[in-house]
């Protein structure tokens, strides 16, 4: 059947997923849980959307005008969710409907489905005959492995109700795996957890980075630490503020999040620290630029932006958990040289020795050496292996299905 569907092309030198050959055409629909905010989820749809330029959007709920231009081009269909009271900025308050307003999408007539989930996207119901491929980002952190970070202060009443629905949730998504033919991971890390809570193997691909977006500055200036991070309680921003109240150095974080999570950090934060709220790219490429390093507190599933940071040549110090330990060089390895500093517990005390480390040993870390080791998390070599995954099985499925 390899003769019959070829579904890779070549435009400008990039690869392309676009059509089947003999008269088929491919259709194609990316699934994606929400589009609010350009995060690190979506510049993985971004991507996504490069490699299928004809692909359907479909997803729970869309501001308009809060992602990219390439997103926003795309024909987006949403579910009831968008029409829900306070939806816009309270949808996470509708997370026990998420499984029934994921399964109400129509995929009718698609031949391939893209999924690219965090939270629910992963249990869409394909149609028959469709090819289900997964790009996860994790499985459901509100009821696995983060739970008692999102819900752990609920009490009484509003305690049981969260845990009935938590393990109402905790069901739904181990069952709905089973819709996805292909698992792709994000991380060697996310992948051990598709294991773990879903019995399944998955394919790792690192998320894209823009490298191109954030250069090597010419006379940076170097006088703060950056955080750039959504404001939500596993991100452990507070470590971070309560490290550099103790350090007295000049900590400037960019990013936003819930109000009442906002205030509270505000409210710890000493006189040291600045909040600049959500930038554009080329501010935040210039932020990257100009920092000393940047702080990672947090345990993320793989973490995008020690990367762009990495990209602009400036180190990262971070929590030494989780994805981090993929994409970071730590002062210790030998062979390589070094893109940043790790501490091992979420402490400030700890936090407070690491960056002491690392300006002791400031001089090792060679911003061209850095942004050397970005680029082999590149945006194109994501494109490139991705678009040779879904091609692969897609022509797979193909040969089976008219075998």
């Amino acid at each position: 059947m390899s003769n019959f569907i070829s579904v890779l092309t070549r435009r400008s030198g990039k690869r392309t997923i676009f059509r089947a050959t003999g008269g088929f055409f491919l259709k194609a629909a990316i699934v994606h849980d929400w589009l609010t905010g350009m995060r690190g989820g979506e510049k993985v749809l971004e991507a996504l959307c490069e490699v299928l330029p004809q692909a359907d959007i479909f997803t729970l709920l869309h501001s308009p005008g809060s992602v990219s231009r390439v997103i926003e081009s795309r024909r987006i269909r949403t579910s009831f969710i968008q029409r829900m009271p306070g939806a816009r900025r309270f949808y996470r308050s509708y997370l026990p409907l998420f499984p029934l307003a994921i399964e109400a999408l129509d995929l009718s007539g698609y031949d391939l489905v893209i999924s690219s989930s965090h939270c629910a996207a992963k249990g869409v119901i394909p149609p028959p005959g469709a090819l289900h491929i997964s790009y996860i980002h994790t499985p459901m952190r509100y009821v696995w492995d983060m739970y008692r970070e999102y819900f752990g202060g609920a009490r009484g009443l509003k305690a049981a109700a969260i845990g009935l629905f938590a393990h109402y949730l905790r069901l739904w998504d181990s069952a709905s795996s089973s819709r996805v033919d292909h698992f792709i991971a994000n991380s060697a890390f996310v992948a051990r957890r598709v294991e773990k809570f879903y019995r399944r193997g998955s394919e790792v691909i690192h998320p894209p980075v823009d490298c191109s977006a954030f250069p090597v500055l010419k006379s940076p200036s170097r006088d703060y630490y950056l955080i750039v991070s959504a404001f939500a309680p596993y991100k452990r921003l507070e470590l971070a503020i309560s490290a550099f109240d103790r350090l007295g150095r000049r900590l400037v974080l960019t990013g936003a999040g819930p109000q009442s999570e906002e205030k509270r950090l505000k409210r710890i934060a000493g006189p040291n620290v600045e909040f600049l709220g959500w930038k554009s790219q080329d501010e935040l490429a210039s932020l990257y630029g100009n920092c000393r390093a940047l702080i990672f507190p947090g345990e993320e599933d793989f973490g995008i932006v020690p990367l762009e940071a990495a990209s602009s040549g400036r180190p990262v110090i971070a929590f030494g958990k989780g994805g981090a330990l993929e994409t970071i060089i730590p002062l210790s390895a030998k062979g390589a040289p070094p893109t940043g500093v790790f501490f091992s517990e979420q402490t400030p005390g700890a936090l407070t020795s690491a960056v002491r480390l690392f300006e002791e040993n400031e001089e090792r870390f060679d911003p061209a050496s850095i942004r050397a080791h970005a680029l082999r998390f590149d945006r194109e070599i994501f494109k490139e292996k991705v678009g040779g995954f879904i091609t692969t099985r897609y022509n797979e499925h193909i040969s089976g299905r008219y075998a």
